[in-house]
C-alpha cells in the first residue's frame, strides 16, 4: 500500500514520513502529480503561511488530488493542509482552498495568544469517527496554528481556544486534522493508524 507524503515546499514532511515509518506504513515524499494520482491514500501536510498552497495549482498537484478524491481514495489534511479542504483563508485572500465545504479560516480573536501553540484537548462529537478509534474525547494533541477552521457539519471533533473551531473534520473518504498527529504522541500515532487501515 503506497501512501503519497505531498511535498509541495512546506510542511513537516521528514517529521510525518518518520511517523508513518514507525507505525509501517509504506509511504513515501512526492512532489509528483502522477505519483499522487496512483498513491492508495494521500496525506497533505502543512506548516506555515496558505499562500503556499498556491503552489499546489502550478505544479499539478491539485488536480491530482482532485481527482483522486473523486475515484474515493482516501485524502487526509493535516494544519494548513486541513484549512485547504474549504474554499479560503481570511491570511490569503486571493488563494483559493479545494473548496470540499463552504467556509472561511479565520485568526484567532485578539483576546487570545496567536498563534496556538502547545497541547490541548479534543472533544469528540456525538457520532462515530473511524479517523479517531480507540481516542477519547478529552485526549491530548499538539496545535500550532493562528488560524482556525470554523465549526462544520463535517467537524468530529472540536476545541477550545478563544472560541471553539474545528480539530478533525471527517466525510466519507476525507480526513483533516488542525493539530500534528505526528508530534501528538501515541495519540497522533493511533489517528495515523486509524487512517492506515482505511
Amino acid at each position: 500500500m503506497t501512501i503519497a507524503i505531498i511535498d509541495y515546499g512546506v510542511g513537516n514532511l521528514a517529521s510525518v514520513k518518520k511517523a508513518m515509518d514507525h507505525i509501517d506504513a509504506d509511504s513515501t515524499i512526492t512532489s509528483d502529480p502522477k505519483v499522487v494520482s496512483h498513491a492508495e491514500k494521500i496525506v497533505l501536510p502543512g506548516v506555515g503561511h496558505f499562500s503556499a498552497t498556491s503552489s499546489l495549482d502550478r505544479s499539478g498537484l491539485r488536480d491530482a488530488v482532485s481527482e483522486s478524491i473523486k475515484r474515493g481514495v482516501p485524502f487526509l489534511g493535516i494544519c494548513v493542509g486541513m484549512q485547504w479542504m474549504i474554499d479560503s483563508s481570511q491570511e490569503a485572500s486571493g488563494v483559493r482552498g479545494l473548496g470540499l465545504w463552504p467556509g472561511e479560516c479565520e485568526r484567532f480573536p485578539a483576546s487570545v495568544k496567536s498563534p496556538h501553540v502547545g497541547w490541548n484537548q479534543l472533544e469528540l462529537r456525538n457520532g462515530s469517527s473511524r479517523l479517531l478509534r480507540e481516542i477519547s474525547s478529552g485526549s491530548f494533541v499538539y496545535f500550532t496554528h493562528s488560524f482556525r477552521l470554523p465549526l462544520l457539519k463535517t467537524t468530529v471533533a472540536e476545541c477550545e481556544y478563544g472560541g471553539r473551531f474545528s480539530a478533525v473534520v471527517e466525510q466519507d473518504n476525507l480526513f483533516g486534522v488542525q493539530f500534528h498527529p505526528e508530534k501528538s504522541g501515541p495519540i497522533g500515532l493511533q489517528l495515523l493508524r486509524n487512517f492506515c487501515s482505511l
